[in-house]
């Protein structure tokens, strides 16, 4: 499978896409808090939390790959 990217390639975008997850859970929770909506708060919690944890997968496939930058072809 030539289309298969690399694990670090992969972590990186799960990194990066967690990154922009926990950022706007925290916007969610914050304005919530603003408007008193607890509801809002809870999915930025949520949405805060599974960025967390896609940047805890995206960690763990870059120390899989035993050579970044080369295809798993």
């Amino acid at each position: 499978m030539s289309d298969r990217k690399d694990l670090a390639t992969e972590g990186t975008a799960d990194r990066v896409e967690g990154t922009a997850d926990v950022v706007e859970g925290r916007v969610r929770n914050v304005v919530g808090g603003a408007t008193g909506d607890s509801s809002e708060q809870l999915k930025g919690k949520a949405k805060e939390l599974a960025g967390k944890a896609k940047q805890a997968l995206g960690k763990a496939k870059q120390k899989l790959d035993p050579k970044p930058g080369v295809d798993g072809a």
